[in-house]
């Protein structure tokens, strides 16, 4: 068989994955990646430890994409979390499965992941040009080629893998989106997942950056009774705007219908203490700081940066004398480190998020191949489609699973 030439435009996770694929195939591979460097958005992912897979099975992976996760069940069977971890290490890159079967590379850097993928592109004798796509060519149903760096070029077949509108820095400024409309692709509404949040109470400026560790939090629908729809347990970060952190950043993802006010984020401070046990212990520490202020008692309970906006919170005074507190006020203050109650008034930008929720619809590409049903020759993989994940390793897997199934065909 005559091999083809290949086009794929963007040198991220998918990108990467659908050129060592498709070279592996036979074809002939370009990758087109307009920064200097592949894989720019793998550089922060993980806090720059890059959090590569989820060590479970493909169902579960399915389970964790509440955006149309059923699309990928082909490419996840293909491509599975056991095959990624696989391919890092048969391509020199050792791998560990940390809390929560998140799987890192054993140097806990994300620079040796974008290395081990460049390695293996060049090794299956791809070819990497640091150009922009600017266009791509069709012409009766066919691709025919691309316009990069001015010039036209031709090929039989294009991979679009240049990622979504998120962190724009790092490349992903929603050019695959161009490309699919001129296709005659719908690309369904674009928003922010995996994004810090904009909160209604203002953070007090001590509080701003303060990160909080083990600490859990639920999220609650007003609108549908105070339903639960999402608990977990991690780190938060206070920011001027409202929160950030792991926790935060999952929650968001679950916030699907948003409206102002309707959610409420309640922090648990003490996790690991029930209301009762947590009471007893305020007690306990009353009994030894008698003649202590508030304030200071506070401080064998919270850090020094959150004291005041708590006992504000709490509707106390700082200076107030701990023997002066009454049993109402006690219940007060253990309620509160049980139950700090935030209303969220929307998401950051979908600039600051790390996924984009919204993209290519899964209805006009086959999900065998990964391949276009409007435009012959012409595929998609990772963020540009229409699918997102919880944080834990499952978007990038879903890139990786894409992007082989669309190098392979």
């Amino acid at each position: 068989m005559t091999a083809r030439n290949v086009a794929v435009i963007g040198g991220g996770a998918a990108g990467m994955l659908a050129a060592v694929f498709a070279a592996k195939a036979g074809d002939r591979v370009t990758v087109f990646e307009k920064n200097q460097k592949i894989g720019r958005k793998l550089y922060i992912t993980g806090k720059g430890r890059c959090n590569l897979t989820n060590n479970c099975d493909a169902k579960t992976v399915i389970e964790n994409t509440p955006t149309n996760g059923r699309f990928l069940y082909s490419a996840l069977n293909r491509f599975s979390p056991a095959d990624t971890i696989a391919f890092f290490e048969e391509n020199g890159l050792p791998v560990k499965t940390e809390r929560g079967k998140r799987v890192f590379p054993v140097s806990d850097k994300a620079a040796d992941v974008v290395d081990t993928l460049l390695r293996a592109a060049k090794k299956a004798g791809c070819r990497i040009i640091h150009d922009r796509v600017s266009d791509i060519i069709i012409k009766d149903g066919s691709i025919k080629g691309l316009v990069a760096a001015g010039r036209s070029l031709e090929f039989d077949k294009i991979i679009v893998a240049c990622g979504g509108k998120s962190y724009p820095l790092t490349g992903s400024t929603g050019d695959g989106y161009s490309f699919a409309k001129k296709a005659g692709h719908t690309v369904t509404p674009l928003r922010a997942s995996l994004v810090p949040l904009e909160t209604e109470e203002s953070i007090d400026k001590e509080m701003n950056g303060l990160l909080l560790k083990n600490i859990s939090v639920t999220v609650t629908d007003t609108k549908n009774n105070n339903k639960r729809i999402y608990t977990d347990q991690g780190e938060l970060q206070f920011m001027s705007y409202g929160v950030s952190g792991a926790v935060v950043l999952s929650a968001s993802a679950h916030l699907r219908e948003m409206e102002r006010g309707r959610y409420k984020l309640v922090i648990d401070l003490k996790p690991a203490l029930s209301e009762e046990k947590l009471e007893a212990r305020l007690l306990r520490e009353l009994a030894s700081r008698n003649k202590e202020s508030l304030f200071q008692l506070m401080r064998s309970l919270l850090p020094a940066e959150m004291i005041k906006c708590f006992i504000s919170a709490a509707g106390l005074s700082a200076s107030k004398s701990c023997s002066e507190l009454t049993r109402e006020e006690r219940r007060r203050i253990t309620a509160l480190l049980k139950r700090f109650t935030l209303t969220i008034k929307g998401t950051r930008p979908v600039e600051e998020a790390i996924v984009t929720s919204g993209g290519v619809s899964v209805k006009e590409i086959d999900p065998k191949t990964m391949q276009s049903r409007l435009v012959k020759g012409l595929y998609f993989a990772g963020e540009v489609i229409d699918t997102d994940s919880y944080t834990g390793g499952f978007n990038l897997q879903c890139a990786f699973s894409t992007g082989v199934l669309a190098g392979e065909n």
